[in-house]
């Protein structure tokens, strides 16, 4: 592994003061990176990827997707109370019914992205 890390340093030259000064200044504030870092750990759960890949295509009730994702009701509600609380899904109210759907475009993009990556 030193052996590695020496070869690397050799073969890129180090920045001078003033691109590396660059780079420090153009790196997000902390708290954008801790955000960033927090919609990627919701992102980090099968169960939620599961719950927003059932909402790729279509709006669903909890009923529905509790059924798509096999698992229970509430089990279901907590995810998407998470889900809402990070801007990944919204959802309208149709009589006594909560329809859920992916809340923009962006998402619908990253999972799209992801699989892709992925199956690489």
């Amino acid at each position: 592994m030193a052996q590695h890390d020496a070869a690397l340093s050799a073969a890129s030259p180090a920045l001078d003061a003033q691109a590396l000064q660059k780079l420090q200044d153009d790196l997000p504030g902390d708290e954008i990176l801790y955000d960033l870092a927090e919609l990627f750990r919701v992102f980090g759960d099968t169960t939620r990827i599961k719950i927003l890949y059932a909402l790729f295509e279509s709006e669903l009730c909890v009923n529905d997707i509790a059924q798509v994702v096999e698992l229970s009701q509430s089990a279901v509600s907590h995810q998407l109370r998470l889900l809402k609380t990070n801007k990944l899904v919204k959802f309208r109210r149709e009589g006594k019914t909560i329809y859920y759907s992916l809340d923009d475009d962006h998402v619908r993009s990253m999972i799209a992205l992801g699989m892709e990556h992925v199956e690489e």
